[in-house]
């Protein structure tokens, strides 16, 4: 494709052949084109600018990927915009289920940890106590890992099929979220 042609000008087909062949000005047409759009959806729907930004760059690579491993083929004139943005919505809502589920579970294991608290003697629950406040603090997949382990008593296998993971890879973030947590609590205790 010549490197004058206007992308605007041209028809989805057109257009994908030039994205495939990594022509800037469509790629450039292609993002300034849709990113409002989702820039706007985001925004819409308890999203951030910034967050925009990153679901924005990854449904773009996403369909970048896709027209490269030809697994897109346009339906019709509007079917390249309206397939970015399916993709970017996907990624949107994805994110926000994620997030959902990570908030739900840290607090459930939060006021698992306070239920057995009350069990214990004075030493038992100051250390719990250390663990909780740093419990909050691990990062989202390292507490739905643990959640699930020590206060839904799931298998690893289970956990693995959650995460899509293998049974290896759930006991050795399993084992590293722990440690995360051990540290974090054994650093604060010497101090």
């Amino acid at each position: 494709m010549p490197q004058d042609t206007v992308p605007g000008n041209i028809d989805s087909l057109k257009q994908v052949l030039a994205i495939k062949a990594n022509d800037e000005k469509a790629l450039k047409h292609l993002y300034q084109n849709n990113y409002p759009t989702v820039e706007r959806y985001v925004l819409n729907n308890n999203g951030t600018g910034d967050e925009a930004k990153d679901i924005f760059q990854e449904a773009f690579i996403s369909l970048w990927r896709n027209i490269q491993l030809d697994k897109f083929q346009p339906q019709r004139e509007a079917s390249l915009d309206a397939y970015l943005f399916r993709i970017a919505k996907n990624k949107w809502m994805d994110h926000l289920r994620s997030n959902k589920r990570y908030r739900k579970n840290s607090i459930a294991g939060i006021e698992r940890l306070e239920e057995t608290s009350k069990q214990l003697g004075k030493e038992e629950e100051d250390y719990l106590e250390k663990v909780k406040l740093h419990y909050a603090y691990l990062g989202a997949p390292c507490k739905d890992v643990l959640y699930r382990f020590y206060f839904l008593k799931q298998s690893m296998m289970q956990i693995a099929e959650f995460f899509s993971w293998t049974e290896a890879t759930a006991k050795n973030n399993k084992y590293r979220c722990l440690q995360k947590l051990r540290n974090m609590v054994l650093t604060k205790k010497k101090r």
